[in-house]
């Protein structure tokens, strides 16, 4: 026999620890120097003009090692998301919402969602970058309804 337990948390659960600071790696020490400016950086093959994300040391089509380190609008849509439930992170307020955005440049990158109730996440909701600090006082991008069109978004439900 299978029990249907719908797991839930309690509402606005604060987050007891400060959030991880990044990382950063050769390859990504750019995104992370661009988060401290509050930009939202990414990488992009000089040889044939592709946006890669994660950043990676040679480019996936064209095999150049060639980069470019542009500046990106931080507007896109979300592509998925999901509420995760247990085990709640104490580095994290809950509910938390994580999200994977489709930027208008063609990358998509993994992150939270901020300033909106679970309830109206929607898949191809415009959402826009800000940023949110680390312990080490640093920053790290997240993302927000976008502001022009919060009235507005009707996008598929999850």
């Amino acid at each position: 026999m299978t029990t249907n337990v719908k797991a839930t948390i309690p509402a606005n659960v604060p987050a007891t620890m400060p959030r991880p600071q990044p990382l950063p790696g050769r390859d990504s020490a750019f995104f992370w120097d661009g988060a401290a400016r509050g930009e939202l950086m990414g990488q992009r093959c000089a040889a044939c003009k592709l946006f890669r994300h994660p950043p990676r040391p040679m480019c996936p089509n064209c095999q150049s090692v060639e980069r470019e380190e542009v500046r990106l609008s931080g507007r896109g849509t979300i592509h998925a998301f999901i509420h995760p439930v247990h085990p709640m992170i104490p580095m994290f307020d809950y509910p938390l919402t994580c999200v994977l955005v489709d930027l208008e440049e063609g990358i998509r990158i993994f992150s939270n969602l901020y300033e909106c109730e679970k309830e109206d996440v929607r898949i191809g909701m415009p959402v826009e970058v800000f940023f949110v600090p680390t312990a080490g006082d640093k920053q790290v991008p997240v993302f927000r309804p976008a502001r022009d069109a919060k009235a507005g978004s009707k996008g598929a439900r999850s």
